[in-house]
């Protein structure tokens, strides 16, 4: 027979785990002194401690571990067990990679730039979101072209739904995509969407041109630019390089959330949210 203390160094456990253990049932002592209390162990019982440490660093709770020791899980439920563990290692590891990669770019720009990057990008999932939009069509997604297009829509917007009754919910949302082939603006046209969040149904707006549509969820690289839209293009390309260096690709043109809108441009603060898949 063992003294706990001895149990524990042989099993490599603390007396603590072993009391723990003794508590919810899952090893008990071969022996309890009446009048001391103190527990004593068989050697046969260090075969069922082993098992559950290993069932443990499995990953296994131990309800699971107790349920599986006292043969309660069938080999096909076992198995089943075992997939899903193995499904959540899996993803724990393409986490633990993913941020692993996010470190070494982060190297890498503090190694070739000697400090550290002012603009943090974060993965996360955008939420769908209604908007009231009107549209356009600028020549290019170059900001100089951008500019004159979704300035005048913006100027349009807010007085139009302040005619029907709507009143914005949230920020303005602008968003792009390619203009349909054969557009009088040429090839690289895009349709400008100026948006801004609403709860109003979905449809047109009366005859005012305003529609009211609901943008889909996606998955997004996003960044946060101070500054006028027109200066945008440094925060792109930093944008571009952090997906690069972190192995996703773009899916689509971003989309502009406007977080705060003064007079001075200057002192705009607009989030950008690219698209993005693994590459």
């Amino acid at each position: 027979m063992f003294t706990i203390g001895d149990f524990a160094r042989y099993g490599r456990v603390s007396r603590r785990m072993l009391r723990h253990y003794d508590a919810i049932g899952l090893l008990r002592p071969d022996r309890t002194d009446p009048v001391t209390g103190y527990r004593f162990y068989g050697a046969a019982q260090l075969a069922r401690l082993n098992r559950i440490i290993a069932l443990k660093d499995l990953g296994f709770t131990l309800q699971q571990v107790r349920d599986v020791l006292d043969e309660r899980v069938g080999p096909e439920e076992l198995r089943g067990m075992l997939r899903l563990r193995r499904a959540e290692l899996a993803e724990a590891v393409a986490a633990a990679t993913a941020r692993l990669a996010q470190v070494e770019a982060r190297l890498r720009s503090i190694e070739s730039e000697g400090h550290m990057p002012a603009d943090d990008v974060v993965i996360k999932t955008v939420p769908a979101v209604r908007v009231a939009e009107l549209t356009g069509t600028a020549a290019s997604y170059e900001p100089q072209d951008i500019g004159p297009v979704i300035g005048p829509l913006y100027e349009e917007l807010f007085p139009l739904l302040e005619g029907t009754g709507i009143r914005p919910t949230g920020p303005g949302i602008a968003w792009y995509e390619d203009a349909p082939h054969g557009s009088p603006e040429g090839g690289g046209a895009v349709v400008v969407h100026a948006g801004v969040t609403v709860s109003a149904p979905v449809g047109p707006v009366g005859g005012t041109g305003v529609r009211v549509v609901e943008l889909p969820p996606f998955e997004a690289a996003t960044m946060v630019h101070r500054g006028a839209m027109d200066d945008v293009l440094p925060a792109a390309q930093t944008l571009a390089r952090w997906l690069d260096a972190n192995g996703y690709r773009s899916t689509g043109y971003a989309r502009e959330v406007n977080l705060e809108c003064p007079a001075d441009r200057s002192q705009w603060v607009t989030e950008l949210q690219e698209p993005v898949a693994k590459a």
